[in-house]
């Protein structure tokens, strides 16, 4: 028989095993067998940025350097009257969502660096228009972030509706990571909410503080690149890029601080450390957290049945890896990770498409299609 100290320690052990196993990251595994094929829909879009698909099955692309595309049949049409973007560095023409009664109002809203301003440089905007004859009429700025700045990355920025009509946005810190995000006096490393025409919505956490900037929802973020509607709960599901190691998946609420740069699981480029502090009371936590970083861009839940064993899960798309991932969830928690498109090039954007398939906007490819194969 064992002596009691010796079973006490391995007890010891184990329990230590079994806290260890808990916090364990899921990891990301190799697809055991890819059980799907690649159809390319469009191509010849170098930096496609966001998708939208049309009541009449077409397809609209935004590419970084300031062009809409309309897709059909793997034709591209390009849509005139584009505002004047700042194309530098991370900053362009970036996301495209649909009014969600698109088919009565006929809106679309755009987000691009705009340079409109009196400061150099550029920042965040929101438009609204409509096409008519493939062109872009009827403009109107929702919102424009400011001050402009010469920087050229950090300027987020998705868009999407909640079932209440409400346009949620997000903006990057725009790398002032010890000015902006902190401060809700200033733009910049926040999710915004505006209702349908930019008007400031009465429930909003700051609406009427004449100091703070009204229109945010939730600050303390750093660049947030994925931004989609949990099918289930209604909730607005972000995620964004950490430093070196540290991007997360965060669920947004109402003024809440999700703690950039005070908060981090990640370290500077150069591997010096940000801050000691992964918590602190009245900051979130996120959801998940990636170390190594993946660049998180574009984010979709499947709620096609298209797809065996994959209806629930989270896809986001990775520029660093070169991938599709997908997420596997148990309620809020990630429980397996898997590579989709190994080594495709860099996924920009993930949209399920009115018809249930998923479609991916690739970096240097165009849109592609995942057909599933036959189980």
């Amino acid at each position: 028989m064992y002596p009691l100290k010796k079973i006490h320690t391995l007890l010891l052990l184990v329990l230590s095993l079994m806290a260890c196993a808990q916090k364990r990251d899921p990891g990301i595994h190799e697809p055991e067998e890819i059980n799907y094929e690649i159809e390319t829909v469009a191509e010849g879009i170098q930096t496609p940025w966001g998708i939208a698909f049309l009541p009449d099955g077409d397809m609209l692309v935004t590419e970084r350097s300031g062009k809409i595309y309309r897709i059909r049949d793997g034709q591209k049409t390009e849509i005139k009257g584009v505002p004047e973007v700042y194309a530098r560095g991370q900053g362009g023409l970036m996301d495209i969502v649909l009014h969600p009664l698109y088919e009565k109002n006929g809106w679309i809203y755009l987000s691009y660096s705009s340079p409109e301003g009196s400061e150099k440089g550029a920042h965040t905007a929101i438009m609204r228009t409509k096409i008519k004859d493939n062109t872009l009429t009827e403009k109107q700025v929702l919102y424009k972030a400011s001050p402009n700045t010469e920087t050229s990355h950090h300027f987020g920025s998705r868009m999407v509706f909640d079932s209440e009509g409400f346009l949620y946005f997000s903006i990057g810190e725009r790398g002032a990571r010890d000015v902006n995000p902190q401060d809700i006096t200033r733009d910049g490393g926040k999710v915004y909410r505006l209702q349908d025409d930019g008007t400031i919505p009465d429930g909003n956490p700051f609406a009427g503080d004449p100091e703070a900037r009204q229109a945010i929802y939730s600050y303390g973020h750093r660049n947030p690149q994925g931004m989609v509607i949990h099918p289930e709960t209604g909730q607005v599901w972000v995620h964004e890029h950490g430093p070196k190691g540290g991007d997360e998946i965060n669920v947004v609420k109402k003024g809440a601080n999700y703690g950039w740069p005070v908060i981090t699981y990640g370290v500077n480029y150069s591997g010096t450390s940000i801050t000691d502090l992964t918590e602190k009371e009245g900051m979130e936590q996120p959801l998940y957290y990636w170390v190594p970083s993946i660049a998180p861009s574009g984010m979709a839940f499947v709620t096609s049945d298209i797809y065996p064993g994959w209806k629930g899960n989270l896809l986001a798309g990775s520029l660093a890896f070169q991938y599709l991932e997908r997420l596997e969830l148990d309620g809020s928690k990630v429980i397996y990770r898997e590579k989709l498109l190994p080594g495709i090039g860099r996924v920009r954007d993930v949209r399920q498409g009115p018809d249930g398939y998923i479609y991916a906007a690739v970096e240097g490819r165009g849109i592609v299609k995942l057909i599933p194969g036959k189980s």
